[in-house]
């Protein structure tokens, strides 16, 4: 509890996750706490008998096993105690080892996720028609519906799911997968199939299409991947805007990390342009408003009102059909009303020209931007693509110039500035808790010492199997923190006690705690270990997160019983000598200072 509850005060994505996690297991301590002090001794009352049993059979094995076990972990600490060098030594290496693993695991704000669909952007040259948008999105149907874990899928044209704009040269598909048990090979996963379709729109030629998981976190963002935009800092230039951004796409399509970054972004849409004489309007008694409207309602759409029938609201809108809008000159055919009621052609106070422009302008951070976005290649993390692209901008975007990220991508970079905080709050509340019980800010130290075993453990675990450190890790990580100390409590606890009231010396307490709580530290740790193995090995949907957090879990509960163990005697006499030291300092300048203040 005291590791976890106070991160679930935090605030934003990442507070959001811990305190789910937090709350969680909070409760659970809680209730276990309470049964342990209460219905356990009972049960054990009703169900344990007086006196000694020889165990028999396999436990009588499994006994002589483990005892030569303790045997040898007992010769180990001895040996360690002895050579208080060789321990530093050993933790040295341990620490800049894992230094080394945490710089080289690559980061991710989460893991992808199979989630059984696959999403494809199609974007077409600007001011491409509706029909040759479906042309080409009919092409790629066909060939998703070719792929042997193809289950359904449905299909838009003139949707741009990137900026929410209905565009003509953009569509989207949404590709179902079939189930999970359907897909256990790895060619059939939703990664596999995204960048088979992929490889498989590169043959159609009239469109560029790019297929991509979705967001690991839904509703972060539209689709996975990165996203962000190049904002222009300096004014409204929309031309130097879109050179800047081809610029940046240019050198990031030569490096192997990235894949698919493109642009929802073209300052070169064909576009129509009318000027209106404003003072010959006035004169005829036109309305500006009037010539607005009469627009709108005839090349664009005209927004009326809304209306309901059977349960359901539908919206009118007033649009000419395409055969009265398709070229310029059908202007010469709207009319507009003047102020005593004639018409007048539209021509008469109005000038159409050509020319070119954004369709979709979009601003971030109050600045004039375009959209970026793109995935890692694979074998890569999101977190090593959005440092490469970060290195890219700096070295190639103009003065005035900057790259910012949005959504998900924003909230990974946030994150990474909260773990280290949120791992050394755990940390600190495990020390106040520790002083306010042994009443010594030293002794806490020992247990406290055992925590970079736990996190060389996960680190190297998911080193080993090439995950990432995500969001998923972290939470692991700080769960590690509790459960190292507790490993730790048990010795350093009964060291005290026997130190104390015993009067053994720290050495031969240090030792005899270590002996009488090896078997209860190894059996609570392996069956913590074991409750979390299926995590680590699980299939199927949100399999990619389990394994995150089942693999850190594991692998720092490994080293924080199997190897921290052999040094936590070490670290109780380190620190309780430390402490004596400080106190007998103290107590020296206490009665130096008496005995200055009597002189």
């Amino acid at each position: 509890n005291a590791v976890f509850l106070p991160v679930a005060f935090l605030g934003g994505l990442v507070g959001e996750m811990y305190r789910q996690f937090a709350i969680t297991i909070a409760v659970s301590v809680t209730i276990s706490g309470f049964v342990a002090l209460t219905l356990t001794p009972a049960l054990c009352a009703r169900l344990l008998k007086p006196g000694e049993v020889e165990p028999r059979g396999l436990l009588r094995y499994f006994d002589a096993w483990f005892g030569r076990l303790t045997g040898q972990y007992m010769r180990g600490i001895a040996w360690l105690m002895r050579r208080s060098a060789v321990a530093v030594a050993v933790i040295g290496v341990m620490l800049v080892a894992t230094w080394g693993i945490v710089r080289t695991v690559p980061s991710a704000l989460a893991p992808d996720e199979d989630q059984g669909y696959v999403v494809a952007i199609a974007a077409l040259p600007p001011a491409a028609s509706l029909q040759r948008t479906n042309a080409v999105l009919r092409q790629f149907d066909e060939a998703s519906m070719a792929h042997p874990a193809y289950l359904n899928n449905i299909t838009v044209a003139g949707f741009d799911i990137l900026t929410g704009a209905q565009r003509s040269n953009a569509g989207v598909s949404f590709i179902s997968l079939k189930d999970w048990s359907e897909r256990r090979d790895e060619s059939l996963s939703a990664q596999a199939v995204a960048s088979a379709l992929f490889a498989a729109a590169m043959q159609i030629k009239d469109g560029f299409i790019f297929s991509l998981s979705p967001p690991a976190i839904e509703g972060l963002s539209n689709t996975g991947g990165f996203e962000g935009f190049v904002q222009a800092r300096t004014g409204n230039d929309y031309v130097a805007l879109e050179a800047a951004t081809q610029k940046l796409l240019a050198a990031a399509a030569q490096r192997p990390e990235l894949r698919g970054v493109g642009t929802s972004y073209s300052s070169q849409v064909p576009r129509v342009r009318v000027d209106v004489d404003v003072e010959k309007a006035k004169m005829l008694g036109i309305s500006m408003d009037d010539v607005n409207v009469t627009l709108q309602s005839t090349f664009g759409a005209y927004y009326v009102n809304d209306f309901n029938r059977d349960g359901r609201v539908y919206r009118v809108h007033l649009q000419s059909e395409g055969a009265f809008r398709a070229h310029p000159e059908d202007l010469r055919d709207v009319h507009v009303r003047t102020a005593n009621g004639t018409m007048v052609p539209l021509t008469a106070i109005a000038t159409v020209g050509e020319g070119t422009g954004p369709d979709v302008i979009e601003r971030f951070n109050l600045f004039p931007s375009a959209r970026l976005f793109g995935e890692p290649a694979p074998g890569y993390s999101s977190g090593q693509a959005l440092e490469i692209m970060e290195q890219l901008a700096a070295e190639h975007l103009p003065e005035g110039y900057s790259l910012a990220w949005s959504g998900q991508s924003y909230q990974e970079k946030t994150s990474r500035q909260s773990t280290g905080m949120l791992f050394g709050l755990a940390v600190l509340m495990v020390f106040l808790i520790l002083a306010a019980q042994y009443e010594r800010l030293t002794l806490p130290f020992a247990v406290i010492l055992a925590v970079p075993f736990a996190v060389f453990g996960a680190f190297l675990a998911v080193w080993l199997r090439g995950l990432y450190n995500d969001l998923y890790l972290q939470i692991g990580l700080v769960t590690l923190v509790g459960l190292a100390a507790k490993n730790a409590i048990l010795i350093v606890e009964f060291a005290a006690h026997m130190h104390r009231e015993g009067g053994m010396s720290l050495a031969q307490a240090a030792i005899e705690a270590a002996r009488l709580r090896f078997r209860p530290i190894i059996m609570t740790s392996l069956a913590f270990t074991l409750g979390v193995l299926p995590l680590a090995i699980s299939t199927g949907a949100g399999a990619a997160s389990r394994h995150s957090i089942g693999t850190g879990v594991i692998g720092g509960m490994l080293a924080a019983t199997f190897i921290a163990v052999l040094f936590i005697p070490q670290f109780f006499v380190w620190t309780a000598r430390a402490g004596e030291w400080i106190r007998q300092w103290a107590s020296e300048r206490r009665a130096a200072v008496r005995h200055t203040s009597e002189a």
